[in-house]
């Protein structure tokens, strides 16, 4: 189990909150791990897996034309997904993913394991990129892991 759900789940249980995710390049990993934790549905509003394109369009509300401008890997996707997250969910949090988990599909611009991640909360949208090294397990695992230990940082804030 990630290290940080126990502190997240208390977090958000303090302030009667729900949490919603947005994944691409994981594929739903994070709701998984937080779905892992006892009585998560007391905090856990609901997972959108949205790996192709069309399904951050259709589920999230991503402007199609964004994803054309800047590219599906790239900080305004991952702050769409994270603010559509929110919009089509009843949660008060949002953390959002995309990225290159490999072993294809990298660029000069993009190498493999490039994320691009948002959190969205009541203060405020938030966003960062990573570089993960590793093979897509290892690109994959530490997303999650960094989403995660990164949102418990902003609640603690």
């Amino acid at each position: 189990m990630n290290t940080a759900l126990p502190l997240l789940a208390q977090q958000l249980l303090a302030r009667s909150w729900m949490m919603a995710t947005a994944e691409s390049c994981t594929g739903g990993l994070i709701a998984a791990a937080c779905t892992d934790l006892a009585g998560s549905s007391a905090w856990f509003e609901r997972g959108l897996v949205t790996y192709s394109n069309e399904a951050k369009t259709e589920l999230l509300g991503v402007p199609a034309e964004l994803i054309a401008q800047h590219g599906a890997v790239s900080e305004a996707v991952a702050r769409a997904m994270a603010t559509g997250a929110l919009a089509h969910s009843r949660a008060q949090v949002a953390v959002a993913v995309t990225g290159v988990a490999g072993p294809g599909g990298g660029s000069a611009s993009k190498p493999v394991g490039t994320v691009w991640l948002a959190w969205a909360t009541p203060q405020g949208l938030w966003s960062e990129r990573q570089v993960f090294a590793g093979d897509r397990a290892a690109v994959r695992q530490a997303t999650v892991d960094h989403a995660l230990q990164k949102l418990v940082q902003r609640l603690l804030c």
